[in-house]
């Protein structure tokens, strides 16, 4: 019997295990630290041997094959000594993929990816699909492989879970943006980066679509130098020419299979310039799935959004405040300031991921009135802006920061969470940071 092990017991690896367990693999599960009781329900009912604050070498080394989560880094003592004994290491995705013939829009990008996803499958929803929410987002996909039937799969991929497929095929690859991030994962090469997210094409046929942004550099380079087979759908806000999806004035345009579908920006329901860019890989994404233009257009139009993205909580003494926990990166908090009307007290730090805050230095002058540095070490934070925001005062918890945030602003302000860092100095996870956030801004 084939022995399967898998590294990592939160969402991914429970996942794993039990769709491993179900089609009748002999699996261990072995995690460094500790499991979710949520999980450990999983690996007792379906009988799944596991261990939790170590990992036994004799236990995993005599693998076949090994799932490994994203979040375990390669360079992992564990995982290199995997690699040593020459043991194929694949990720969930990759493995899930194997057990099941459904139709899947697979969504990547440094930037907007929960947003597509769930706009999308909003979309699909609506128009009546039997359709299951995977990837980074919702349940693990192998879990709902293992337990589901649904006939398609919206997925959203990090780069992480890229890094771990090798014959896993979209039907629909949308790649939406590639800006650095990351970098401390892929030694800090910018390339390398690029190379992963471009993992969502490798496998892609004639009869499938690669949805891209044509106005992202980074992007538009790499396509130079790939042969793909794929049909190429791509989307611009600056220019018209060879566009399936384009802006002229305050319009969006989409023409697939000669769809000639439009509507006004002002219709959508997510705002800024870079929601455009989601709602039209959505749009394009609905009209290959042959999605009803009326039901494309509503769904525009009457999507809620996503927790922690941009996600407006309250208006306190005529001070808004803005969750944007989930811009972990420089790029997502460019798009969140820049997306401001108002001064803004802006809220970030957390733990570096080798951050360039120069591209932010712009925007920063002309909108940032005070900076809280909400972090364990924010020497960067203040090595970029100080002297150049009037006002920057360090705060250690979610609590804090609000504090001085309802001191600092007034009247017509906005306070906005937007980190540019990951969460795990002070917090869980990002998640845990936004909902401290919104916790302490409605006990102000």
């Amino acid at each position: 019997m084939k022995r399967i092990v898998v590294l990592g017991g939160g969402e991914s690896g429970a996942g794993a295990a039990v769709l491993a367990q179900k089609k009748g693999f002999d699996v261990f599960l072995s995690d460094m630290s500790e499991i979710k009781p949520r999980y450990k329900e999983w690996l007792n009912k379906y009988d799944i041997r596991f261990e939790e604050g170590r990992h036994t070498e004799e236990l995993i080394l005599n693998a076949d094959e090994v799932i490994k989560s994203p979040g375990i880094p390669d360079k992992a003592p564990m995982v290199v000594k995997i690699r040593e004994k020459g043991i194929p290491i694949i990720s969930e995705i990759e493995f899930a993929g194997r057990y099941t013939n459904a139709y899947t829009v697979c969504i990547t990008g440094s930037n907007g990816k929960t947003t597509t996803t769930s706009l999308i499958y909003h979309m699909m929803q609506k128009a009546g699909l039997n359709v299951g929410l995977a990837g980074n987002i919702g349940n693990s996909f192998a879990y709902q492989v293992a337990e589901c039937s649904y006939d398609y799969y919206v997925i959203e991929l990090s780069s992480f879970q890229l890094d771990g497929i090798y014959s896993f095929k979209p039907d629909i690859a949308i790649l939406l943006n590639i800006t650095p991030d990351h970098l401390d994962r892929y030694d800090y090469k910018m390339q390398n980066y690029v190379e992963s997210k471009f993992r969502i094409t490798r496998n892609l046929s004639e009869d499938d679509c690669f949805i891209f942004c044509s106005d992202d550099a980074v992007t538009v380079e790499q396509l130079k130098k790939i042969v793909l087979r794929a049909q190429q759908l791509p989307f611009s806000q600056k220019t018209k020419e060879n566009q399936t999806a384009w802006l002229e004035n305050l319009d969006m345009f989409i023409n697939y299979d000669n769809s000639d579908f439009s509507m006004s920006i002002n219709d959508l329901s997510l705002k800024g310039k870079h929601n455009i860019y989601n709602s039209m890989a959505a749009g394009i994404a609905g009209h290959v799935l042959n999605i009803r233009k009326e039901v494309i257009r509503e769904s525009l139009s009457d999507f809620q959004g996503v927790e922690h993205r941009l996600e407006y909580i309250l208006t306190v003494r005529g001070v808004k405040y803005i969750n944007d926990s989930k811009a972990t990166n420089v790029n997502s908090a460019w798009y969140a300031l820049e997306s401001m009307t108002t001064p803004v007290v802006w809220i970030a730090g957390g733990t570096d991921k080798g951050n360039d805050y120069s591209e932010l230095m712009d925007l920063v002058k002309q909108k940032v009135k005070a900076l809280i540095c909400l972090g364990v070490d924010n020497s960067k934070l203040h090595a970029a802006f100080d002297g150049v925001v009037p006002v920057i005062v360090d705060a250690k918890s979610a609590e804090e920061a609000v504090q001085h945030a309802y001191r600092i602003s007034v009247p017509g302000d906005t306070v906005l969470l937007s980190p540019a860092c990951a969460s795990f100095d002070l917090f869980e996870n990002y998640e845990d940071r936004g909902r401290k956030f919104k916790a302490a801004v409605r006990a102000l």
